[in-house]
């Protein structure tokens, strides 16, 4: 079984070079993040790659299910579809980031599970009872051979998870799943959980022929004898660490979960930090330069622990090693999501020592 490349992309209007070149790289898939307090729209900066691009899959990085009804998000992607027919693909989630930047918590299971079930239909054009402001009704595209949208070539469906619940609807529905830990010793824990859902619903599920599994990272190439914590490292995955913090916080906002060990050197200045911002406006503050930028006050936070816990760091041998573990545990694809003013010097690195010798 191979093992992926691809890049998830902190959507920008005005940036579409960034996936025509890693079309060029050989990375093989483009996940445009959906989050509208954020970014730009993934759907208009996703057109705009599919013109630009030929071979590359496109998809959402994840579309989201909290912000956007079923038929919005199914009319998107198959508008998509239409520009770049066959190598398009559809990422969900309920919304971690894009709801809790505005204050909300992620969408309830019972009501994702439910978008679910409304989505796999309209993906492909069919008919569907769709409940909506309390009234339910059938619906479907009604001009699908007219050229506004593509359902002719299947568009995959990838489910967002990260506990057993979520993880089971992927298996119940999806095409494939996508998690947010490239740890080999992981894998069991989340096949377990895919394969629990899809046996309520009779599906066989194999990595290797009927299911795709991505794992959401980022990566550092190692230089001889550099430092994990260097300035370097910092200025190219220091994005991925703090916003795994940010989420971090989040849980233990909202659910009282505590912090993993790593995070155990630097939580109480952490936490003290956010909350000497108004309750009122914190949510915004927690997710300033999300994935992006390490925003200055934080960047004391990027321990070798921190930095490590979230993106794959290492040699190029180290990394090879631990890529081919997480292919041999039956991972499909590792994206990653470099800081986004060194994200142009990532990709070149990665596809120089990664790409040629892990495909």
């Amino acid at each position: 079984m191979e093992l992926d490349i691809g890049l998830c992309v902190a959507s920008h209007i005005n940036d579409v070079d960034y996936v025509v070149r890693a079309e060029e790289l050989g990375y093989s898939h483009a996940w445009l993040a959906d989050s509208q307090m954020l970014w730009s729209d993934c759907y208009a900066t996703l057109a705009l790659a599919a013109y630009r691009t030929s071979s590359i899959k496109l998809g959402t990085g994840v579309a989201i299910t909290g912000t956007r009804p079923a038929p919005v998000n199914a009319a998107g992607i198959a508008s998509i579809n239409a520009l770049a027919p066959g190598r398009t693909f559809f990422g969900v989630g309920s919304g971690n980031t894009a709801r809790r930047v505005m204050g909300l918590p992620p969408q309830r299971i019972k009501e994702f599970e439910a978008y679910i079930q409304a989505l796999v239909p309209l993906l492909k054009g069919e008919e569907v009872s769709f409940e909506y402001e309390g009234q339910e009704n059938l619906i479907k595209h009604i001009m699908p051979d007219k050229g506004f949208v593509n359902f002719e070539d299947s568009i995959p469906l990838y489910i967002s998870g990260f506990g057993p619940k979520s993880l089971a609807i992927a298996g119940k529905y999806g095409e494939g799943a996508v998690i947010g830990a490239a740890r080999a010793t992981s894998m069991g824990s989340m096949w377990h959980m895919v394969q629990a859902g899809a046996r309520e619903v009779g599906r066989d599920l194999d990595p290797g022929t009927n299911y795709y599994t991505t794992a959401l990272t980022t990566m550092v190439v190692l230089d001889e004898g550099e430092a994990v914590d260097s300035d370097r490292v910092k200025s190219e995955c220091g994005a991925m660490a703090m916003a795994a913090v940010h989420y971090t916080y989040d849980q233990y906002r909202n659910f009282g979960h505590q912090p993993p060990n790593e995070l155990s050197g630097i939580w109480e200045d952490y936490t003290a930090l956010l909350e000497s911002f108004p309750e009122e406006r914190r949510h915004q503050r927690i997710h300033a330069g999300h994935n992006c930028w390490v925003i200055p006050e934080e960047e004391k936070f990027l321990t070798p622990e921190v930095l490590s816990g979230s993106s794959m760091i290492g040699t190029q041998d180290q990394l090879l090693e631990r890529l081919h573990a997480l292919r041999d545990s039956g991972l499909n694809q590792v994206m990653i999501l470099p800081n986004f003013d060194t994200r142009y010097d990532v990709i070149e690195r990665v596809a120089k020592d990664i790409i040629p010798n892990i495909v």
